[in-house]
Formats: C-alpha cells, sequence, structure tokens
C-alpha cells in the first residue's frame, strides 16, 4: 500500500474521530443541561413546597404526607388518561374557535329575525294572544275547556253552515239593510193589515211560519 493511499485512510479515521467526539460532546452537554433543569425544578419545588406548608399552617390546615403522596403516584400512573384530556380540552379549544363565527352569525340572524317579526306586527300579536289567553284562564275552569273541547265538533259543524254561500250572502244583505235605516216608519193597525196582504209581506209571513213549524218539529213529535 502507497504511503499517499495510508495518509487518507488516516484523514478519513481522524474525521470519523472527530464527529464522535462531537456527538459525545453534544451528549454530554444535554445531559448537563437537564442536570441543571433538573437542579433548578428542585430548587422552585422546594421554594414552592416550603412556601405551601407555610401558607397552609398559617390557615391550620393539616396535610396528610402519606394521602399526598398516595395522590402523586396515581397521578403518575394516570399520566396517559391526563394526556388524553389534555388533547381532549385542545381539541374542544380548537372546535370552540372554529364554532364562534358560525355561533356569532346564528345570533345576528336571530336578530335580525326578531327585528323583522318586531317591524311586521308579530311580537304586538303575541302578546295580545298571550293576554287573550290570560283572560280565558282567570274565566273559564278546565271543566269548560273539557265540555268545549267535548262538543267542538257540533261548533265547527254550525261554523260551516254558516260560511256557506247563501247564508254569508243573505247575512250581507241584512246587514245591508239594517245599516241603510236611518228611520224607521210608524205602521198602524190599519196600515198594518193592509201591507199584510202584500205578496212580499205574504212570502214573509210564509217563511216565517215554516222556519217556526220547522224548528219545533222535534219537540212536538206526532
Amino acid at each position: 500500500m502507497s504511503e499517499q493511499a495510508i495518509q487518507k485512510q488516516i484523514d478519513e479515521l481522524n474525521t470519523k474521530m472527530d464527529i464522535i467526539l462531537n456527538e459525545v460532546m453534544d451528549q454530554r452537554n444535554n445531559r448537563q443541561e437537564i442536570v441543571d433543569l433538573v437542579a433548578d425544578l428542585s430548587l422552585v419545588g422546594k421554594d414552592a413546597f416550603k412556601h405551601s406548608v407555610q401558607s397552609l399552617d398559617r390557615a391550620g390546615i393539616e396535610v396528610d404526607s402519606e394521602a399526598v403522596g398516595a395522590l402523586m403516584l396515581k397521578m403518575i400512573r394516570n399520566i396517559d388518561t391526563f394526556n388524553k384530556m389534555m388533547d381532549s380540552l385542545e381539541s374542544a379549544n380548537d372546535f370552540v374557535k372554529d364554532a364562534s363565527p358560525i355561533v356569532r352569525q346564528v345570533g345576528l340572524d336571530a336578530i335580525e329575525k326578531f327585528a323583522e317579526y318586531e317591524r311586521k306586527g308579530y311580537l304586538d300579536f303575541l302578546r295580545e294572544f298571550v293576554s287573550i289567553t290570560d283572560k280565558i284562564v282567570e274565566n273559564f275552569t278546565a271543566e269548560d275547556i273539557r265540555e268545549l273541547a267535548e262538543r267542538v265538533v257540533d261548533i265547527l259543524n254550525i261554523v260551516r253552515s254558516l260560511t256557506q254561500t247563501k247564508i254569508l250572502d243573505n247575512t250581507d244583505k241584512a246587514l245591508k239593510i239594517i245599516n241603510s235605516m236611518e228611520t224607521v216608519e210608524e205602521y198602524s193597525l190599519w196600515k198594518t193589515a193592509k201591507a199584510m196582504n202584500t205578496p212580499e209581506m205574504k212570502k214573509t209571513l210564509g217563511f216565517l211560519f215554516t222556519f217556526l213549524k220547522a224548528f219545533h218539529a222535534d219537540e212536538n213529535p206526532k
């Protein structure tokens, strides 16, 4: 082997040794930093423990050292549980951050919708409806409502009959006539007898007698 080749191998070995020595020094420095950190934490922990003992002593609180030790052991044994709990808290915090804009927008939409209802009068209507409900509760008993519920079908049938076109037209016609009657003419017996002989009055009397007869038909069965 030539002298040049031997020198090359020596240089390579020196380079590798330098790398190894640097790695050893880095590890030594890291260990020293850890030792220093532990020492610092130990001092802080001792000061904190001393301060805590003094505070508890001033407050008259006795601490069971065995119970504290058992608690520390439990915390160490359940370190994985604490880590999972912290992960859950972080996830919840991230969810709150992500959901905050959505919740804020929902709140703004709700406020705008309530303002719209207020402009349209829905809230005034609701307040009046509540007032009506209060009056119903004050003036009717539960038994009254129960009886009304039992008769609601009959009531709806009556309402349906009243809303037929013929009934509504006749009712509207009667109301218009009543509203237009500013004065009522007086009729003497002679004038009444004479009016009774007109076709209109005969038809009116026929309608009246037919209605009364049919109305009382169930009361006087044959």
